[in-house]
């Protein structure tokens, strides 16, 4: 039977023979391949393809090049190099390609959409939305995807009109059936990708109305005036002012018409020849913590002056709905953050579903800016989500960030935006909400594209400038020495960070007049007189180096050093590591910091310095520092996160440890004393620091602290289900093991990225990065790695559903261990390791259908764990117990073992997926020994966990214990033990 050829250009320009995918050359190869696709049958003249492909700057030789493509898709398209008979044919000065409309997804699509009318005409509107939703589903991304030129733009634009004017249809007829409020939850992201167009704002309007939002969908439309006379100077159209009259006057035929009945006709499918898109799973559940309303915003200041128009302007626009005020920009230190923050506490309590803050770190001196993934991660955990069970990739976050706030009141206070890229995913979708955002950029694409009001901030006015001194220095001062404090104004250029620093130095030498205060700025008139320029980092460059210069020895030597750190903050034993010295001493020159505004403490025992700060510390390190300090003080500082990180995994996690050299002298590494919370919660604070120390460290070529860190911090990133960053840091290790020629550290990344590969689902290349590692390890004569690298590749194997390779590869594991703990090599955690390999074997000899020999190695792991007291060790022992017994038949034994598991677990504190699969398989036991309702009562219990787990496996998980009950009610048969919630 001939394979017939299928066509894409909903996406990407793609073919297919069969179920083969062709390749189709270079992108003007396949930028011909589309314009004859579009014509739809019709003739192409090779002029127009010449002019389609290279538009007005086609070469000379553009017509010969276009024959050759035209061969090499006629050879690529047709079978066995017959082109003979082509596809593609030749018709006088141009060509053709003429195929059904049901090898083209295009026209597929096309069809989709009539016969959905023809339904929606019939009355069926159940068929008409079955008939959209299939043709949206054929779409890949954006049409024509990797085509260049005006010509696949024109084109672009024409077949997006025609997938939006679909989801219009599409919702409009589900509107119609109900369920205006997730119509709502969709269409405030459709309005926010597509702030002009008026048909999803209308809808909009309507699908709140028929919420019971009638208030929601009127700031919807005075969002849309808003944008529309601002950006095109025109009003709204008839059809959304007339939406906007029917809601303003409660007009009940907005009202959702009757549901239809179920006797409406079903809509068609689509020809099985039809290309077949690529399906996406749904979104892992992610639960929502019970937690306290986030109440972030920073202290206010308590000296604040001035700004009254600019607050006026500001508080106005409070309750218009989703507002950003993406530019309260202006020169650096002019006072943004300071005026972000008093105006978001003055409407603070318009808003009681919370206020968040985050800065975003657009212009660090040192450090990258904040990525728009882990902006969304940091506000999802600040309103409840839990880290573990958070989706991957920036559009789902922000798509579950959004639903988060859909119906909600909260003020997102956004500081120090890099550009306008970096804040739209951070953008609520309903209105409600009020989004602050500072930067030094005007953000005007926000204010173009997302209706964002602007707000400049210019310096302090004469007055206001008076103002602020008189309030950090005292009334009489001031108005004793008007000439100096004129002066003093003048050269600080109004700007008020330069006047809070000048402020603070004058107020810690009270007794210095404001004549001497201004005489010393004068010193620095030509660095001052910038200020005239709008040259606002010299002049608070200049300021900067007044304060600096009034510090003492030591605190100005430990400022110099805080612009080596990577940031964001630091902690003050980092910092006492940093500089060498001891936590008091560094704990007074924090203070004597503090004082000249040159760090700030937001947290207790954090620190962090203005951007521009930083960027003048560094400066200074540069400088000043001899080259021998800078890198002493490096090490050390990358010693004192190395050391200190490993001494938290050793808390935390019962990995095998490395062995690291001996810190450098005045390392103050943290301790943690067997306390898994503290060391649990000093990862978390430090991850953003962790993660730019590997950067730096790597950028700078501490090679063996880059693999080191990486390792280190490893499982704090699995736990947290950070596959991204751990991707990097380790593949940062790789690269500087690979320059080290370090085998070991080789070993050891390549373990990591399986690993890494593992939770992504790449399991080919994670069994490759792990057997690499095995050969390593093998080759150092590592014993100990190498077996826990054997139990990884266990893992691997039977997510892969390689059971017989699984078993192998524990029982190799197992071997390795019990040779180390026969040389006297293992400790307590080496025997701890033995007892989980013993397990592990008995997990896989019940899955391969060998129960008693699992039961003989699962007993062995258990006196193990019990003459250890490993507690966690022991539990999932007796569930793989538990397990090998239900196989066995003894149902009654097997659940006892159960509730052991579940007991320890319970003891414990531990809810985690595998709680859950335990309690699958007790229902599974007690179902096998006829007891229904104890079966059904467990299973109720593991989907409750599931649904509060957070785990990004918690949906699929959820819908296995659904399975479960739902067989309750329709008996066929016990069901098997679920063996793919492994304990191995």
């Amino acid at each position: 039977m001939e394979e017939r050829l299928r066509f894409a250009v909903l996406g990407p320009i793609r073919a297919w023979r069969g179920e083969d995918e062709i390749e189709l050359g270079p992108p003007q190869q396949r930028a011909v391949l589309a314009v004859l696709l579009l014509a739809e049958g019709s003739q192409v003249l090779a002029s127009g393809l010449v002019d389609a492909v290279w538009g007005t700057r086609a070469p000379a030789s553009a017509p010969g090049i276009l024959r050759t493509y035209v061969h090499r898709l006629r050879k690529a398209l047709e079978p066995a190099g017959d082109t003979a008979s082509s596809v593609i044919r030749s018709t006088g000065d141009g060509y053709q390609l003429r195929i059904s409309r049901d090898l083209l997804d295009l026209g597929v699509f096309r069809e989709l959409l009539a016969r959905a009318e023809r339904a929606r005409c019939a009355g069926d509107s159940k068929g008409a939305v079955e008939c959209l939703r299939e043709a949206l589903g054929l779409w890949r991304g954006t049409a024509l995807a990797g085509v260049r030129g005006e010509y696949a733009q024109t084109q672009r634009q024409r077949l997006d009109e025609l997938r939006l004017s679909a989801e219009a249809a599409r919702i409009t007829t589900e509107l119609d059936l109900g369920a205006p409020a997730e119509a709502a939850a969709e269409l405030t992201g459709l309005v926010a990708e597509h702030p002009l167009d008026e048909r999803f704002r209308e809808l909009l309007m309507l699908s709140l109305y028929r919420s019971g939002r009638q208030a929601a969908a009127l700031a919807t439309y005075r969002e849309a005036q808003t944008l529309l006379v601002g950006e095109l100077g025109v009003d709204p159209g008839p059809r959304l002012q007339a939406m906007y009259q029917r809601v303003l006057r409660a007009d009940a035929g907005l009202l959702a018409p009757p549901a239809p009945t179920e006797s409406a006709p079903a809509s068609v499918p689509v020809p099985a020849s039809a290309p077949v898109p690529v399906s996406v799973p749904a979104g892992a559940f992610v639960p929502v913590q019970a937690l306290a309303l986030p109440a972030q915003l920073p202290a206010g200041l308590a000296v604040f002056v001035g700004r009254d128009a600019e607050l006026a302007e500001a508080v106005r626009l409070a309750p218009a709905g989703t507002v950003v005020v993406s530019a309260i920009a202006g020169m650096a230190g002019v006072g943004k953050t300071a005026f972000a923050v008093h105006w978001a506490r003055q409407v603070a309590d318009r808003f009681p579903d919370g206020q968040l803050y985050l800065n975003l770190r657009g212009f660090d001196p040192v450090g990258l800016p904040v990525t728009q993934e882990h902006a969304l991660r940091t506000l999802l955990e600040s309103l409840g989500a839990d880290a573990r069970g958070l989706p991957q990739g920036v559009d789902a976050l922000a798509a579950l960030y959004r639903t988060l706030l859909t119906g909600k009141r909260v003020l997102v206070l956004l500081d120090n935006a890099r550009d306008a890229a970096q804040v739209r995913p951070l953008l609520p979708g309903a209105p409600g909400c009020l989004v602050i955002v500072t930067s030094r950029n005007r953000l005007s694409g926000l204010v173009a594209v997302d209706g964002a009001h602007p707000l400049y901030l210019d310096v302090l006015s004469v007055a206001e400038a008076r103002g602020l001194l008189a309030r950090r220095l005292g009334a009489d001062p001031v108005a004793a020495e008007p000439d100096a404090v004129e002066e003093i104004i003048a050269r600080c250029a109004r700007l008020p960070l330069a006047l809070a620093v000048v402020a603070a130095g004058a107020a810690t030498r009270s007794a210095l007049p404001l004549s001497a205060v201004a005489a010393e700025l004068r010193e620095s008139a030509d660095s001052l007189n910038a200020f005239h320029n709008v040259d606002a980092a010299a002049d608070v460059r200049s300021v900067f180096s007044w304060s600096y210069h009034a510090l003492s020895p030591d605190a100005a030597r430990l400022f110099r050093l805080l612009g080596l750190h990577p940031g964001p903050d630091i902690a003050l034993p980092a910092a006492a590591s940093l500089a060498g010295l001891t936590v008091p001493h560094t704990r007074q020159l924090l203070s004597e910091l503090i004082q000249a505004h040159l760090v700030d403490e937001p947290v207790p025992g954090r620190y962090s310095s203005h951007d521009l700060l930083r960027a003048y510390a560094t400066e200074l390190a540069e400088a000043v520092v001899p080259p021998q300090q800078t890198r002493a003080a490096r090490h050390r500082m990358f010693d004192h996160y190395l050391h200190t990180a490993r001494e938290a995994l050793a808390v935390t996690s019962e990995r095998v440890l490395i062995s690291l050299p001996p810190a450098a002298e005045g390392v103050r590494a943290e301790e943690f004393a067997g306390d898994f919370a503290k060391a649990a919660a000093w990862f978390a604070a430090e991850q953003a620091v962790l993660l730019a120390a590997v950067e730096q460290a790597a950028t700078r070529r501490y090679d063996g602290h880059t693999w080191q860190l990486a390792w280190a911090m490893g499982h704090h990133l699995h736990r947290r289900g950070l596959a991204r960053e751990q991707e990097a840091v380790h593949g940062a290790a790789m690269d500087a093991a690979r320059r080290l020629g370090d085998r070991t550290a080789q070993a050891h990344a390549h373990r990591s990225l399986g690993i890494v590969a593992m939770d992504l689902g790449r399991l080919d290349e994670a069994r490759v990065h792990v057997e690499r590692a095995i050969e390593l390890f093998t080759e150092l004569c590592d014993v100990n790695d190498c077996a826990q690298s054997y139990r990884y590749l266990a893992v691997v194997a039977e997510r892969q559903g390689d059971l017989q390779a699984g078993l192998d590869a524990a029982q190799r594991s197992l071997e390795l261990f019990r040779a180390h703990e026969d040389r006297g090599g293992a400790d307590s955690r080496g025997r701890k390791t033995t007892a989980t390999a013993l397990n592990g074997v008995g997990w896989f000899h019940t899955l391969l259908g060998y129960p008693q020999q699992a039961l003989d190695h699962c007993r062995q792991a258990l006196v193990l764990c019990q003459e250890l007291g490993y507690d966690s060790g022991a539990a999932d022992t007796w569930d793989s117990i538990g397990f090998a017994l239900h196989s066995l038949g003894r149902y009654d034994e097997a659940v006892a073992a159960y509730r052991d598991a579940l007991a320890i677990y319970q003891q414990a504190g531990r809810i985690d997926w595998f709680v859950v699969g335990t309690l699958m398989r007790l229902g599974d036991s007690h179902l096998s020994a006829d007891h229904p309702d104890a079966a059904r009562a467990v299973w109720t219990e593991g989907l409750d966990i599931t649904e509060r787990l957070g785990h990004a496996d918690a949906e699929q998980l959820g819908e296995r214990v659904r399975t479960r009950l739902r067989q309750l009610d329709e008996p066929i048969g016990s069901p098997e033990p679920d063996e793919t919630l492994t304990d191995s």
